[in-house]
């Protein structure tokens, strides 16, 4: 690892850190690799806990310690260095160069709410995306008053960021209950409980075309069974799925299929409603697929009234101008 490839990033974010800071944000992406140098490493900081994670080569013993002395120089706070191997192969002995203590109760900030951060809880995934900061901070701003459906929601850092700007109601689904267990806590951490942080255990590719009113049907040749729920149109839809995966009642495909997704969210948001949908696969060029959420509301007969691209922030630079996370605000007619 450079040490003047971490430096020339931090340098980069000068003024946003300002910025987050005045917000009361205090995690971020330090060093983004794919664009600052080193593709297959990602440095990111939560409150205290500095996380490396790598997909190809794994990281230098020395190169930690160098990231943490750079970020603490920077940030002037100490930080517990954290590094986790994302690629699929033999189990990596992360105690051999040290050992993390338990960092369950560790929490960041973000526009002054807090959320978990531990990077080893058991998951793949972090618990808290950063580059989905602006999505969490648009909505917080559009929230007031709405009820809202969060679709795919993983551990639901967005209903949080929703309540706090005044949601009447988020309904939160996902088929993991650890998932939403977390949700769940963090809610409460910051204020918020079960009357207006609501969650639904289920697959949702059922759960959002039965809000939509449409039929669900399962694959293959068994009858597959599924709690039986009214069509309820929200003001506000929050689409942010996985790039892919599958289920008993189809599958999830960003690059092949993303109006099958769609379709189901958009008819569960009410006339004049607002959505929030998102794209994270790299290969999908945001022209087209802004065209395709276009010509799908308008076979659907719900032709959408502005669409707005949002960017995530500066600590996701992006070489081409093409960002992997795509982010729509959509107002519908």
């Amino acid at each position: 690892m450079d040490g003047a490839l971490i430096r020339a990033a931090l340098e980069r974010r000068t003024d946003l850190l300002r910025r987050l800071e005045a917000e009361g944000t205090n995690c971020f992406r330090a060093f983004h690799g794919a664009a600052e140098g080193r593709p297959g490493l990602n440095v990111d900081v939560y409150g205290t806990v500095l996380l490396a994670q790598t997909w190809r080569e794994g990281l230098e013993p020395e190169a930690l310690s160098l990231l943490q002395a750079e970020l603490e120089r920077t940030l002037g706070r100490g930080l517990t260095p954290v590094w986790n191997h994302r690629a699929e192969g033999p189990h990596v002995d992360y105690a051999q160069w040290f050992q993390v203590e338990d960092l369950s109760a560790r929490r960041a900030r973000e526009g002054g709410l807090l959320f978990p951060v531990d990077p080893r809880h058991g998951g793949r995934d972090p618990l808290f995306f950063l580059d989905f900061r602006a999505a969490r901070r648009r909505v917080r701003e559009e929230a007031s008053g709405a009820s809202v459906l969060n679709l795919f929601s993983y551990t639901s850092t967005l209903a949080t960021a929703a309540l706090a700007g005044g949601a009447r109601e988020v309904v939160n689904v996902d088929f993991a209950r650890g998932a939403l267990d977390i949700g769940l806590r963090t809610a409460r951490e910051n204020g918020f409980g079960r009357r207006s942080f609501k969650v639904v255990c289920d697959d949702a590719l059922v759960v959002g075309r039965q809000f939509a009113g449409l039929p669900v049907k399962g694959r293959g040749s068994r009858r597959r069974r599924f709690t039986k729920r009214e069509p309820r149109s929200f003001d506000l839809t929050v689409l942010d799925p996985p790039r892919w995966a599958r289920t008993p009642f189809g599958a999830v495909d960003l690059v092949r299929d993303y109006q099958s997704l769609f379709k189901p969210a958009l008819l569960a948001t009410r006339p004049g409603g607002r959505m929030l949908v998102a794209n994270n696969a790299a290969e999908v060029e945001a022209d087209s697929w802004i065209d395709g959420l276009e010509r799908c509301a308008e076979k659907a007969g719900r032709p959408i009234e502005s669409i707005e691209r949002l960017s995530p922030d500066d600590d996701f630079p992006s070489f081409d101008e093409q960002p992997p996370l795509k982010l729509a605000w959509l107002c519908l007619r």
